[in-house]
């Protein structure tokens, strides 16, 4: 790692991404921070559920799995395992991790791990927190109400006020994160509007859905989201290979990029959709039936967790219909 001044765009990309980036590392994601997948079984359940009907609406029994930014591949593991059980079990899926780290050593010889999405696929494509960790620019409005980029320095994470912000960037600011002022922040967007944009259009036919911490035009923090996760607290954001850096999603951005239709909605929402609510069980299962009592009531404790507020059921579940060509 440099130790030059760089704005957060670059330096995040070599501290993530690089030869000695975090997501390089060999003990993966899960071993700085519990995403929806590891919280529970019945996300991936939730998720090959909705492959199930992606196939329907599509009228196929070959239908493709896409996991964006798969992390070792426990998404895409668990839909496999659980589609028997989801009404599934006919299905002949293709299944593609779409990962910059190696293949994980007992990854199911099903999955096809790659770089990039497959062009063409038909089916569903799920990013489940793949966007927030797509690098992008942070800006800061000076004493002057000039909005410059933020730089960074790779050693310690200090800042300092760079050149002001331009083209493309400034118009993204002026439509989805206007100014609160002197001192306030954003982060801009663009890189992320435009690789979701990119992840859609690889599919022919099916549904696209990105899940991820989001915020909206009108509520967005007036100093940014920007921070670093390691070994599951949360740290400051040093671009030293170290560490996760994210910052919150403007899904709404990123579903203008896509065009339409769309649909963003919480993943409380969604998930109810998929059968998953939290709702405990009747008190009269337990003396009919007590062990199938306890069981649902940890299979209610994990959905609860899924779902909650102020948790993880207020993450954005972006949704994106892309229909075959011509129809």
């Amino acid at each position: 790692m440099t130790d030059e001044w760089r704005g957060w765009q670059e330096a995040a990309e070599t501290a993530l991404y690089g030869d000695e980036g975090f997501y390089r590392r060999p003990e993966g994601p899960a071993g700085h921070f519990r995403t929806s997948v590891h919280a529970s079984p019945l996300f991936a359940a939730a998720v090959a559920r909705l492959l199930v009907r992606t196939a329907a609406d599509l009228g196929t029994a070959r239908v493709d799995l896409v996991d964006m930014g798969a992390g070792r591949g426990e998404l895409v593991t668990g839909v496999l395992a659980a589609l028997p059980a989801e009404g599934g079990a006919g299905l002949a899926v293709r299944a593609y991790a779409v990962e910059l780290a190696a293949r994980p050593e007992g990854l199911d010889p099903r999955v096809r791990w790659c770089a990039e999405p497959p062009s063409g696929a038909r089916g569903l494509l799920f990013a489940n927190e793949w966007l927030d960790n797509v690098p992008l620019p942070v800006a800061e409005t000076d004493a002057e109400g000039v909005e410059r980029y933020v730089e960074v320095r790779t050693r310690d994470g200090a800042e300092r006020l760079g050149a002001p912000v331009t083209g493309a960037d400034a118009e993204w600011l002026r439509r989805w994160w206007p100014s609160a002022g002197p001192g306030s922040r954003a982060e801009i967007g663009r890189p992320r509007d435009e690789a979701w944009a990119a992840a859609v259009s690889t599919l022919s036919a099916g549904l696209a859905v990105a899940v991820d911490y989001a915020h909206v035009r009108g509520e967005r923090p007036p100093f940014g989201t920007l921070t670093g996760f390691r070994a599951g607290h949360e740290v400051r954001p040093v671009p030293d290979g170290s560490r996760d850096l994210t910052a919150h999603v403007a899904l709404d951005a990123c579903a203008a990029a896509a065009g339409p239709p769309a649909h963003l909605r919480t993943q409380r929402e969604a998930l109810a959709t998929l059968g998953i609510t939290g709702e405990r069980p009747p008190l009269t299962l337990a003396s009919a039936d007590p062990s199938a009592y306890v069981r649902a009531l940890s299979t209610a404790g994990e959905a609860a967790e899924l779902t909650a507020r102020g948790g993880l059921g207020d993450f954005g579940w972006l949704e994106h219909v892309v229909s075959p060509s011509g129809v």
